[in-house]
């Protein structure tokens, strides 16, 4: 069976044909790094994940980059709360983050860029899109003219005049079109541009924004717009046309409407084959889940509560496309899935294990269950990611599994194999699942818990004048792969 995506530029679902037939190029939208990842990050993460590791198992060779902004007013707006500067804020957050990608079990990208490293790609693109004539100086800031791209809003089905004006007041008065988006902004943040996202903490406006980050470039100091930004990293890891595009469902517009067009406007070819949206996670009170919003949860408290292999489950209990809540009832149900799951494994590994395990007992119908368990997962994946029915699939195969163990005293050796090697197959390599190992019951936070013990003894023998002793510890915490930075606030570590 062919894989089938539902590609979001066309509105249909597709055969899924990759421009080479042996690798995959993948770009995803990552975080602004401005605030702790919550569980709506979370559910683009693990899907990006599961596509990954299904498009690997289907035998393709799979470079996925993710980036992080960190380069943002956002960030900005954190100065004084989170760090001193909007460098300090984002590696502070960036952090955090690569902590969490690690305890949800996601495989490592090809390589996550960082805005602030890439300033001469974007720079050459800005400069590109001038000299083609799809773009225009206006007093230090360069913007893109949509009047100048025919096919604009053909990801969003939008006319150009219909499309709401933007950018902040100064940005409109100096804008040929209204719907012109800004590729490089003169000078650096002004002060009521991070205003709205000031938390309690924060340094004034005023003062916070002195601390943005501004670059040289042609048309003078200023920063990167927003769009360009992921454009630039993309066709610098990856491609000019790249084969999947995914982000969240918000970011169709106006982020990568405009990444279109800046993009196909600089190189004249198409820059994503296909375009997969996931969509966005609800709370229980039918509000999408944001920072904004202030009513998330995040991926660190998720998984001290429930552990990693049940958020995956929960995240992984509903297709991508299919809009999905977070709630008591649905990490219940998740939780119920994942204890049938892995009890399902244990008791099938633990029957093979046994004496009563014996090479001449055949139960067809177990063997009949765990290839029709792998063709409906099969099926369910290779129908635009479904992990719905993938899961579904597995847990029908538990079933079998018990079915099996109940009715016989004896049991089938070959039969009760096959299935432990399709939950480890499937449910392990596919989905990510823990089945077998230890490490998916929210084991990192007790490792950060340990090594918060080892700095506090390291703390103590400090300023009990001991410093090689101390000195020591942190080099035995490095070797076990922990980084520990001391600062003048204190120690800061992070799992490696």
């Amino acid at each position: 069976m062919t894989l089938r995506v539902r590609n979001s530029l066309t509105g249909e679902r597709e055969d899924f044909d990759p421009a080479d037939p042996d690798d995959v190029l993948l770009y995803y939208c990552g975080l602004t790094t401005s605030d702790p990842a919550h569980l709506g990050h979370a559910r683009g993460w693990v899907h990006v994940d599961v596509m990954c590791r299904w498009l690997d198992h289907l035998g393709y060779t799979v470079r996925h980059v993710e980036n992080f902004t960190d380069v943002n007013e956002k960030i900005v707006a954190r100065v004084g709360e989170d760090g001193d500067s909007e460098d300090a804020v984002a590696g502070r957050y960036i952090a955090d983050i690569i902590r969490d990608m690690r305890s949800l079990n996601l495989r490592r990208a090809e390589v996550y860029p960082r805005v602030s490293e890439h300033l001469p790609e974007i720079v050459e693109l800005v400069e590109r899109l001038l000299d083609r004539g799809y773009a225009y100086e206006a007093d230090g800031s360069v913007y893109f003219d949509v009047t100048a791209f025919e096919a604009y809003g053909k990801l969003s089905n939008q006319a150009v005049d219909d499309v709401e004006s933007q950018g902040t007041d100064a940005e409109r008065a100096e804008k040929r079109h209204p719907a012109d988006f800004a590729l490089w902004k003169a000078n650096g943040v002004a002060p009521e541009e991070i205003e709205e996202h000031q938390h309690d903490g924060a340094d004034p406006p005023a003062a916070a924004a002195e601390q943005a980050q501004t670059f040289d470039s042609p048309w003078g100091e200023g920063r990167p717009g927003w769009h360009i930004e992921c454009s630039a990293m993309s066709m610098a890891h990856l491609d000019d046309t790249i084969d999947i595009h995914v982000g969240g469902q918000d970011l169709v517009f106006p982020h990568h409407e405009n990444e279109i067009a800046q993009s196909e406007a600089a190189t004249g070819q198409p820059f994503a084959r296909y375009w997969l949206h996931v969509r966005l996670l609800q709370a229980a009170d039918d509000e999408k889940m944001s920072s904004s919003l202030g009513n998330f949860e995040t991926v660190a408290e998720a998984i001290e509560r429930y552990g990693t292999d049940v958020v995956r489950t929960f995240l992984l209990s509903t297709a991508y496309h299919n809009p999905a809540t977070y709630s008591e009832a649905t990490v219940q149900e998740a939780t119920e899935r994942w204890d049938r799951l892995d009890r399902g494994y244990d008791r099938a590994v633990a029957a093979a294990d046994s004496v009563d395990a014996r090479t001449k007992v055949v139960d067809e119908s177990l063997r009949e269950a765990v290839s029709t368990a792998r063709e409906d997962f099969t099926a369910g994946m290779n129908d635009d990611f479904n992990t719905r029915r993938a899961l579904t699939a597995l847990l029908e195969l538990v079933g079998a599994v018990n079915g099996h163990l109940d009715a016989h005293e004896a049991f089938d050796y070959r039969g009760l194999r096959r299935a432990i090697e399709a939950f480890e197959d499937l449910g392990g390599e596919v989905l990510g699942l823990s089945l077998g190992e230890t490490g998916g019951e929210g084991d990192v936070t007790v490792a950060e818990d340990l090594v918060e013990l080892v700095l506090a003894v390291r703390e103590e023998e400090r300023s009990a004048g001991n410093y090689e002793r101390a000195d020591a510890l942190r080099e035995d915490l490095e070797a076990l792969g922990v980084e520990v930075q001391d600062t003048g606030d204190g120690t800061d570590f992070r799992l490696e």
